[in-house]
């Protein structure tokens, strides 16, 4: 039966796809991404809900807490155990680097698998309590099923890494219900180079994302907040302080998650990383018990001023009865929800970064305001401080202020806090910026690419592969050989340089033919002169896994325009100036 509708449904889009022109089809199937991951977004939020709701019985009093602890430890060992025997190796791809190193080295391919893999593996790991969040899953399974759809119906790579991207919007704007975040998240993320009429399919997409959400989604389940209170200007030297907070607070996210999950993952038995990984989860969980899950619960909490629930079922929450102890506890959420993070995926668990930055925003923002109260200094809205900051560590962490901005003001059901917001995102973003010119997930993505991504022209040599534009087709002489020989080479070839090979392949000089014309022409020098005499070094080498944006260093400094290509000692071919220019062109017509 399933065979039979899906032969149907392929049989009507191949039909609508030779009635329609290309933009009128892309329109249709943005929809079509949009709906779907909508759907897949629904499908992930509900499943992660409905096993935290099953579990969270046995944590309704303080003895049976101990017990709830241990369920990360049983989430992540199901979630790499299905991923080490469902999942082929190499194709899983785990975050919003290897989905861009996708779009830019493998022509916006993604995995079949991946439209599955990740509401599996992250729902039972968020849903018994790892202390991550859905969005990173669910960007990567939206745009697993734009990249296929596209795949499936032979479009072109620039649509396919549209509809790849639409997948993305429409996952991101199905998990908050919030069109314009997703939008702009598929913009400052996955699309570097973008143009005007690619905003209609990923607004189209992402509304058809946000219909479902909307429609099936509830309140329990999507972030909401709605006691937000007016903006007054008054506040605004308390936002700009909260801004350069929230940028050292990002700076001291993402060092501190890099380094613990780069050191969790040098442990090479799996079961010894996943055992110790959920021990450790379930002693944080004892200490400071909102780190379980995506943690949204614990930002309500904060939003609704009623931060005493955080520590309920805490050991720690007899020593906790004061305001100060309060406050105190808070700010340990804030330093201590990164490690918990940064276990969880290290480990081999399935979640992202945007859910825990949402909630070290929320813990910051309420824990400044309330400090701010607490001493009398002035009295400001906690709940706004609360919401502003969730979008000061959003910009600082994903460098992505614009989404962070709409977020925020499209949970809160207006635009009361637009002004703060943009204080706020500002102002993190560039302390974040001042001290790592490159995000988390950029940094992965320049160290797989050997290639900083931080603007377009970079961005487009790096979808160039160097290997490819080698040329081989020169004829190389012995360094012991005589002239004769070099002329005997010179007949047989159309180019004016000639490498000098030894008989082990090194690289020993190159020659020019502008410089041995004279002596070609005299037939008597053709037996006295050797070729290692009048061989020159070459003013550079390139090695084959070099990145363009050193080549082109290179051809500058020395004003050549064919340099050799070297490696392990061995020649390999020459490398053109014009050849990467050509190429590069070439990129930046395709994606234009």
């Amino acid at each position: 039966m399933f065979s039979r509708i899906h032969r149907l449904f392929r049989h009507v889009l191949g039909y609508l796809q030779r009635r329609l022109n290309e933009k009128q089809f892309l329109i249709f199937s943005s929809i079509l991404v949009g709906l779907s991951s909508g759907l897949a977004a629904v499908i992930l939020k509900l499943f992660a809900h409905n096993i935290n709701e099953f579990i969270a019985k046995y944590s309704g009093n303080y003895e049976d807490f101990f017990l709830f602890t241990l369920f990360p430890l049983v989430g992540l060992t199901i979630a790499v155990l299905f991923l080490r025997y469902f999942i082929r190796k190499g194709e899983f791809l785990k975050s919003s680097a290897d989905i861009v190193y996708s779009i830019a080295k493998k022509s916006s391919v993604l995995p079949q698998s991946q439209m599955y893999s990740h509401i599996v593996s992250s729902a039972f790991t968020v849903g018994f309590g790892g202390s991550v969040g859905l969005e990173s899953p669910l960007v990567s399974t939206g745009s697993a099923i734009g990249a296929n759809y596209g795949r499936t119906y032979h479009l072109n790579y620039k649509d396919r890494t549209m509809l790849l991207a639409c997948g993305a919007a429409a996952a991101i704007a199905g998990a908050f219900n919030s069109p314009i975040a997703g939008v702009l998240f598929a913009i400052e993320v996955l699309l570097t180079d973008i143009s005007v009429s690619a905003f209609i399919p990923l607004i189209v997409s992402a509304a058809a994302g946000a219909l479902f959400s909307k429609i099936i989604l509830g309140e329990g389940v999507l972030l909401s907040f709605s006691n937000v209170e007016p903006f007054d200007y008054h506040n605004t030297p308390f936002y700009i302080l909260l801004g350069v907070l929230a940028g050292l607070t990002s700076l001291y996210y993402t060092r501190v998650f890099t380094k613990v999950e780069h050191r969790i993952a040098q442990v090479n038995n799996p079961v010894s990383k996943v055992a110790g990984a959920g021990l450790a989860l379930a002693v944080l969980l004892i200490l400071f018990p909102p780190l379980y899950g995506e943690g949204y619960d614990g930002i309500k909490q904060l939003a609704s001023l009623d931060h005493e629930m955080l520590f309920q079922n805490s050991i720690l929450q007899p020593l906790i009865s004061t305001e100060w102890a309060g406050l105190v506890f808070v700010i340990m959420l804030v330093l201590i929800k990164v490690f918990a993070t940064a276990i969880t995926i290290g480990s081999g668990g399935n979640g992202g970064n945007f859910a825990p930055s949402l909630c070290v925003g929320a813990y910051l923002g309420y824990a400044y305001s309330h400090f701010i109260n607490l001493t009398g200094l002035a009295r400001i809205p906690q709940a706004n401080f609360t919401l502003v900051a969730m979008a000061g560590i959003l910009s600082g962490v994903f460098y992505a202020p614009l989404t962070a901005i709409f977020l925020i003001a499209e949970i809160t059901g207006g635009y009361n806090l637009m002004i703060p917001l943009m204080i706020v995102a500002a102002s993190s973003n560039i302390i974040m910026k001042y001290f790592e010119p490159l995000s988390m997930e950029n940094k992965k993505l320049a160290t797989r690419m050997n290639l900083s991504v931080e603007n377009r022209d970079k961005y487009l040599l790096s979808k160039l592969d160097l290997e490819k534009m080698i040329e081989t087709d020169f004829q190389s002489v012995k360094p012991d050989g005589d002239l004769r020989s070099l002329v005997n080479a010179i007949s047989k070839s159309r180019r004016n340089l000639f490498p000098v090979v030894t008989e082990d392949q090194e690289l020993a000089g190159v020659i020019l033919l502008d410089g041995v014309k004279e002596m070609i022409f005299n037939h008597e020098l053709y037996d006295k002169v050797m070729i290692k005499d009048i061989m020159t070094r070459p003013h550079a080498i390139i090695s084959p896994d070099e990145n363009l944006n050193s080549v082109l260093k290179k051809f500058e400094e020395t004003g050549q325009w064919n340099l050799p290509v070297i490696e392990n000692h061995r020649y390999i071919g020459f490398l053109s100036k014009s050849s990467i220019l050509t190429e590069y062109r070439t990129e930046l017509l395709r994606s234009s």
